[in-house]
């Protein structure tokens, strides 16, 4: 009886609705095997660190600071509460980051409830006040996400997604390889217009779904397949190396750009990123895409091929059934690409990215010349409030100090001191930069913290500026190893097609190869460039 009940909602199941794919229709994960013992085991392991840390473990280089080193808002803060309180507000800080960094990773908890306990630990222990602490919710990056999860309901809901989805299987379904290859060109393309990860994680997911279920890969473990492995984890990588081959890629771009210019007193220009990153990018994506299809997901013969039934001749009729492009189709095509017009020239009229994804937000509201309603909106809002607690955490590292106290404390420890040769500096700051993003949400968190910390390792060793700096900044895009450590991250790992140890294993390789990419380019192009010493075309 159960078995039938199960044959009638996969046949009621239509795998060419878009509505199907909406974020609260994505289907609850069935925790197995280590998943399930991590999340067990998570909320416990963290209650203890941060006991252990709060109370218990002193850690020497916090008992004796030099207000001098710190921060200017660091040094307020010290002034404000004295040396043994500042020195109790960063045992808080370590206790509840770590504490929050374990419940992450175990998903003991959801994600996004770990991030309201951040919060209110921030506030409770002292480490930020409440108005500081709440007001991460309404930082410019989170409106932006929210603005873009609009416009992409928009091109859901007339209908041009799907349209766009068959006719792009049409095109190039007819061989599983280059589907893939083609999702590289559409996140370099999306990439060039959209500064927002997750917006272009929202726009490509109901596509790639569509995808994957048409060659094969359901909605559940038992149901999963290579292909649908490798296209949302190939699409993830994709997302966040496209933004990385522009300054405009995301707004972590642009905040580490504003950074650097303002310590060199000269500005970085668009062309000056893309000239040193896109051939870069492009090597990157394509190494991925072997990576993936060659090494951890090497696709059987029948998952090369469409498995609905029908196949392609059923794909046709789904086409054609479409009709003529419709009226709302159309408004909503000339405003995306309004949009993406204005977010494309913003340096010529100044108007941000979260201005511009407003406007547009707005104008698909009105009533009457709009597109859409607000309830037919799919924002993911425990995502958002995942975000507010990352951004609350960034905002407890800035207002102690700490990412600066421990790297000079961890420079101290190892010797390192000024007489070091710049490539030794290169691989430890570039490497701290990459793995960071193990533990660190968000990329506007890693931008503030670690493009100042560049800086102030370049003046320390008397190195330029642009040497370490710059390249830092072309790492921040380097999101998507585990679940939390982005928000497009959180947003497809919501979609059942692969496991954490799925995207442990391919991440953490491709984070790997993406190291050894940049020394290499280090040691060549961006030595070419001038970027790093010695370059034969001083471009900085």
């Amino acid at each position: 009886m159960d078995s039938n009940l199960d044959s009638q909602k996969k046949e009621e199941f239509d795998i060419l609705n878009m509505d199907n794919y909406r974020t609260e229709k994505l289907p609850t994960r069935n925790k197995k095997g280590f998943e399930k013992w991590l999340a067990t085991i998570g909320p416990f392991v963290a209650i203890a660190v941060f006991l252990l840390f709060a109370f218990v473990i002193k850690l020497p280089f916090l008992e004796h600071i030099n207000p001098e080193s710190l921060t200017e808002e660091a040094r307020k803060v010290y002034q404000k509460v004295g040396s043994v309180q500042f020195t109790r507000l960063n045992a808080m800080m370590i206790a509840i980051f770590l504490a929050g960094l374990v419940l992450w990773i175990s998903e003991g908890i959801p994600n996004y409830l770990t991030s309201l306990i951040i919060i209110i630990s921030l506030v409770l222990t002292g480490v930020l006040s409440e108005k500081t602490a709440y007001a991460q919710l309404g930082h410019p990056v989170m409106w932006l996400n929210i603005m873009s999860f609009v416009l992409a309901s928009m091109l859901v809901k007339t209908g041009v997604a799907k349209r766009f989805a068959l006719w792009f299987i049409l095109r190039f379904g007819k061989n599983a390889s280059s589907i893939f290859l083609s999702f590289i060109v559409i996140n370099v393309l999306l990439s060039a217009f959209i500064s927002a990860t997750t917006a272009k994680a929202a726009i490509l997911l109901p596509i790639f779904m569509v995808i994957a279920a048409i060659y094969g890969s359901g909605r559940t473990s038992t149901d999963r397949n290579n292909f649908g492995r490798s296209i949302v984890l190939q699409n993830l990588f994709y997302i966040n190396m496209g933004a990385s081959g522009f300054m405009t890629g995301s707004g972590a771009n642009l905040l580490a750009v504003s950074l650097i210019a303002g310590a060199i007193g000269s500005r970085i220009f668009f062309s000056d990123w893309l000239m040193a990153m896109f051939p870069v990018m492009l090597v990157i994506m394509f190494v991925g895409y072997i990576v993936a299809m060659k090494i951890f997901f090497p696709l059987k013969k029948d998952e090369k091929l469409p498995q609905i039934e029908g196949g392609m001749d059923r794909l046709k009729e789904e086409y054609l059934k479409l009709g003529e492009i419709k009226k709302d189709e159309i408004k909503s095509v000339v405003l995306f690409l309004c949009i993406l017009i204005l977010w494309a020239t913003d340096k010529y009229h100044g108007i941000s990215p979260t201005a511009v994804a407003f406007s547009g937000a707005i104008i698909a509201l009105l009533p009457k010349i709009g597109i859409l309603k607000w309830n037919e909106v799919d924002i993911p809002w425990h995502l958002m409030l995942f975000s507010a607690g990352a951004y609350t955490l960034g905002a407890g590292l800035e207002a102690t100090d700490l990412p600066q106290l421990s790297v000079n404390a961890f420079f101290s420890h190892i010797g390192i001191g000024n007489e070091t040769p710049f490539w030794v500096v290169y691989l430890i700051i570039t490497g701290v930069m990459m793995f960071s993003a193990m533990i660190f949400e968000s990329k506007t968190m890693r931008a503030m913290i670690f493009i100042p910390l560049a800086l102030g390792i370049a003046n320390r060793f008397g190195f330029s500026p642009i040497s370490l700096a710059l390249p830092v900044a072309f790492l921040i895009e380097h999101v998507y190893v585990l679940p939390f450590n982005s928000k497009p991250a959180a947003l497809l790992y919501e979609t059942g097609h692969y496991s954490i140890s799925d995207s442990f294993k391919y991440g953490i390789t491709m984070m790997l190869l993406c190291w050894v990419i940049n020394i290499i380019a280090a040691e060549t192009w961006f030595r070419f460039l001038g970027i790093t010493p010695n370059g034969v075309f001083n471009l900085f």
